[in-house]
């Protein structure tokens, strides 16, 4: 599935639910700025509709926009929707590489992200790891955990910028499985009530794809979504290197 093909079809009144909503959140963020989405921005709104783009990952992607724009020096002016279409475009291709609901050359060939400094994405880990333990977001339950994984990542971190190879890919492998460990205690952590609600948002971001993934698959792809949800609300990063 290329990054522009459609999903699955929306009824027109779903899709004009959607538009509205991306222009009401973006309203919203432009401190009730009115910017309509109207004609050309309405078309492209439409598009990530139709490839079955979740709000959620629209909402995050103007967020990160509106954020960099603030950090600009001098008065900003309101960001347009135009100016986030990369950052819907490149946050959908990382979700789908992440709820495995496209292939990972498919992404890519779509000019979705590579893999880049396996190194410098250890170090960023840890920083937030670090962070977490800081923070008041990490349940009190989840505080072991989050030292554990910074424990086995100090082992990763002395290798990861030499590691070629066979060695490398041990790491990339070690990675996931602290990863997979920190989101099974950062679950266990949380309200049955929550983690119900998260499920249900996980397979409606995913509704768009379910007629075209077989049961296996869809409960895969349900479950890593919900653990994105997880991590979200746990605030602690993806430790898994992609």
């Amino acid at each position: 599935m290329s990054a522009r093909e459609p999903a699955a079809a929306m009824t027109t009144d779903e899709m004009h639910a959607y538009c509205r909503e991306v222009e009401a959140y973006l309203c919203r963020r432009n401190d009730g700025h009115l910017i309509r989405v109207v004609g050309p921005a309405f078309e492209l709104v439409k598009g990530w509709a139709a490839q079955g783009i979740p709000l959620t990952l629209v909402r995050g992607a103007i967020d990160r926009v509106v954020e960099r724009a603030d950090k600009r020096a001098g008065r900003r002016r309101p960001v347009r929707i135009e100016f986030c279409d990369d950052e819907v475009l490149d946050a959908f291709a990382r979700w789908r590489r992440a709820v495995g609901v496209a292939p990972v050359a498919s992404a890519e060939a779509a000019g979705g992200p590579k893999r880049g400094s396996l190194h410098a994405h250890v170090e960023r880990v840890v920083v937030q790891l670090a962070a977490a333990l800081g923070s008041d977001r990490a349940p009190a339950a989840l505080i072991p955990a989050i030292q554990t994984a910074l424990s086995a990542l100090d082992g990763v971190q002395a290798t990861s910028a030499t590691a070629r190879g066979a060695a490398r890919e041990a790491l990339i492998a070690s990675l996931a499985d602290v990863d997979r460990a920190l989101v099974e205690a950062a679950a266990a952590a949380l309200p049955a009530a929550t983690l119900a609600a998260f499920t249900a948002e996980a397979a409606g971001e995913l509704a768009a794809f379910r007629s075209r993934l077989p049961a296996a698959q869809w409960e895969a792809a349900v479950m890593a979504a919900r653990g994105r949800l997880i991590r979200a609300a746990a605030g602690v990063p993806v430790v898994s290197f992609d």
